[in-house]
């Protein structure tokens, strides 16, 4: 038995019908008549929406024997990260979890980066954007900034899948408009619907995707952006004195996030062409990728860990701008006197309000 095919009228969502006598597609609810070529191109973006995701390079390239000569692998006991050192790194503590961390052997394996952005600043720099970062909280403990010490500060490149892409999209929209006037009996309003399409094409380069699970991505996004036009070629005299992160999830396993960010730029970018309207809500989205390639870079930043209360806070410095991010204590009695303070001040002045109204 055949299947019929029912087309949806972009205007009012009602089912639409070939009319015979305009040869036309029209629709019985809102009289609006459409070509039929017009009309099968919305209804197959309706039912399209699935994403061409296919990468086809591998980044990175593999290390030459001479190059890893003065490398070595460190893992930690207690949270099992490994980290790469120059040799003459020694004992030191795990920059995610604090506990010590044991020298491994000779570094082999993995891909040599493609790109590596150096280090711009300093520690000296990254303790005085930790004071900064205090300034202005107001309900952060004062024992917490006045007396609290760094348990440790480490420089560390951690390792990011740059992807770059080409992103075709088509998305439909529906629109209102909202007109209101008055007389001398009634008030009028009027709502006019439009169906608004976006079709275009948005270049992507150098998403950033974390390849550590020991980084939580939150925490790197939010160190963002990074200056590509600040990184070099990758050299393992960048290494010296700093910490390399191994990756642990490798470019395939990081193209989902990528995908996640392109898509939502894509959507952001075409929903802010939409304007001059009341409403906007996207009806259908179909983008499709194409031209993917992904790079392999070393990105620098800076790891401050502190502990207080028996807690562990972790900060975290762009190593290229300056950027600082991390969660602080909250002084819970502060917070309070505050709140209760700005409800007592709302209580008299609605109370204040209630009397004048009654006097009146």
């Amino acid at each position: 038995m055949a299947v019929l095919q029912e087309f949806k009228c972009p205007c009012c969502d009602g089912a639409i019908e070939f009319d015979t006598a305009s040869q036309k597609m029209k629709c019985p609810y809102c009289d609006t008549e459409f070509e039929i070529e017009a009309i099968k191109a919305y209804n197959q973006g309706l039912s399209g929406g699935k994403e061409d995701m296919t990468w086809d390079t591998v980044p990175g390239t593999q290390w030459q024997v001479d190059e890893t000569t003065g490398l070595r692998t460190y893992c930690c006991e207690s949270c099992g990260g490994e980290i790469v050192g120059d040799a003459n790194l020694g004992a030191s503590e795990c920059p995610f979890c604090g506990n010590h961390i044991v020298m491994k052997g000779q570094f082999t394996g993995d891909l040599k980066p493609d790109l590596v952005i150096p280090f711009k600043l300093d520690k000296k720099a990254a303790k005085a954007a930790l004071k900064k970062h205090y300034q202005g909280k107001h309900f952060l403990p004062k024992t917490f900034k006045d007396d609290n010490h760094l348990d440790e500060i480490k420089g560390i490149y951690v390792p990011f899948w740059l992807f770059e892409t080409d992103a075709d999209a088509d998305i439909h929209y529906k629109a209102t408009r909202v007109r209101t006037w008055s007389d001398s009996n009634y008030r009028y309003t009027e709502t006019q619907y439009y169906s608004v399409i976006r079709a275009g094409q948005v270049g992507f380069q150098h998403v950033p995707v974390d390849g550590s699970t020991k980084m939580a991505d939150d925490l790197m996004e939010s160190l963002e952006p990074f200056d590509l036009s600040g990184a070099v070629d990758f050299e393992t005299a960048y290494l010296a004195g700093y910490l390399a992160d191994r990756y642990d999830v490798d470019a395939q396993q990081s193209i989902d996030r990528a995908n996640q960010r392109i898509r939502r730029s894509t959507e952001e970018m075409f929903a802010d062409t939409v304007r001059g309207y009341a409403t906007v809500i996207p009806v259908s989205t179909n983008i499709r990728l194409q031209n993917g390639k992904a790079k392999y870079a070393l990105y620098p930043i800076w790891l401050l860990n502190t502990t207080w209360e028996g807690k562990r806070y972790t900060f975290a410095m762009n190593g290229q701008t300056g950027k600082m991010v991390g969660d602080l204590p909250l002084d819970k009695k502060a917070y309070r006197r505050t709140l209760f303070g700005l409800t007592g001040i709302l209580s008299a002045v609605v109370f204040g309000l209630s009397w004048l109204i009654w006097l009146l």
